[in-house]
């Protein structure tokens, strides 16, 4: 089966409510298609394996975000559409044409070297990612941690077009509830009470005035970011309200956080509903070794590149795997209604991932350096 039959055949599987099927799928067609031992946890995520010693995945997630209903068929399956040299289908760019040329590869790359220098080579793909990264969190709770990575998020046009760059760092997300409470009076008799909204004013003001940390990475800007995005409080025109809350997104960036802590105040409360680690890849010489298979595989030269998005590797980074980010999404094309996905580059991707993995299941340590 070659990468866009395989690409076909799991984009076609819905996977935003419930990912069992197309985890079915691929875990049967990795016991079909290779000789590798393969397990699905209790989470539904699907890892292959072959090989011993140092380890590198390659790592993507089978579930996606809800379709359009353009992208949805009578029968419920997702609708396919090949034209131009691209495939449209929900999840063809974010990212099971990805996790294709991975599963692909992992088949085609040989078996380890006969000798105590071979590394393992494994596949590995999540559930949950979408929705914080719930998949990876369990597996790496397991003891899933590779000492290496490639995670195939997008990371095509981002130095310029017809592209796929090497991602070694990209920004975090953490998510956060300001709540806020005063004592409710008659909006005649303001001073009876304590306004919800003024003392959540001054927590805006606060977050406003907060230092975002930024770092330089691969000769490129990371800044962080804290922005308050919603705003909701007050019962009536004529009531001093006593409750307010606040949403705040925030971006973060590897090694340093915006300090939530100096938003203190009276009737002030601050919680965290969600923080998505950032990624940086410290392996200088693993960096470079996939930026040269990357540039073996198309006509202009790939650079070292940064990503605005969290992904799957800021867990597999902050469990302790050096990761980078290689795939043929592009910016834009995630989660939208015309969502595709370039099969040169998914061709492009492949031939990567398998010299990656030609290479590692030989020797780790010559792939390295």
């Amino acid at each position: 089966m070659t990468v866009l039959e395989l690409t076909r055949e799991l984009v076609s599987i819905p996977s935003h409510d419930d990912e069992t099927a197309v985890g079915d799928a691929l875990e049967s067609w990795l016991r079909r298609e290779t000789d590798a031992d393969v397990t699905r946890d209790a989470a539904g995520n699907v890892i292959a394996r072959k090989g011993a010693g140092e380890s590198l995945a390659l790592v993507g997630h089978h579930d996606v975000v809800a379709p359009d209903v353009t992208q949805v068929d009578d029968d419920g399956s997702y609708v396919l559409e090949q034209r131009d040299g691209r495939l449209y289908g929900r999840g063809a760019a974010d990212m099971k044409g990805a996790l294709a040329a991975a599963a692909v590869a992992f088949r085609d790359a040989g078996e380890p070297a006969s000798n105590d220098r071979s590394g393992q080579l494994v596949f590995a793909s999540f559930v949950g990612e979408e929705v914080g990264g719930v998949g990876a969190r369990r597996a790496i709770d397991e003891g899933f941690v590779p000492d290496h990575a490639v995670v195939g998020e997008g990371s095509t046009n981002y130095s310029g077009p017809d592209v796929t760059d090497v991602v070694v760092a990209h920004k975090g997300r953490r998510g956060s509830t300001i709540t806020v409470t005063g004592t409710a009076a008659h909006a005649s008799e303001p001073e009876a009470g304590e306004n919800a909204i003024y003392r959540a004013a001054d927590a805006v003001d606060a977050v406003r005035d907060l230092e975002t940390p930024t770092l330089e990475v691969a000769g490129e800007r990371l800044e962080g970011s804290v922005v308050v995005t919603e705003i909701e409080g007050g019962s009536a025109m004529n009531v001093v309200p006593d409750g307010c809350t606040i949403t705040v997104d925030e971006r973060t960036v590897p090694g340093e956080r915006a300090p939530l802590e100096r938003v203190e105040a009276e009737g002030v409360e601050w919680t965290v509903d969600q923080d998505l680690p950032p990624m940086r890849c410290d392996d200088e010489a693993f960096a470079e070794t996939v930026l040269e298979a990357a540039a073996a595989t198309q006509v202009d030269e790939p650079e070292l590149v940064t990503k605005p998005h969290a992904t799957d590797a800021g867990w597999l980074s902050a469990a302790g795997t050096e990761c980078v980010i290689y795939g043929p999404s592009e910016p834009g094309e995630a989660h939208t209604s015309d969502e595709s996905v370039s099969i040169d580059v998914l061709e492009r991707c492949y031939r990567t991932y398998r010299t990656l993995g030609e290479r590692w299941l030989q020797s780790p340590d010559e792939s390295t350096v």
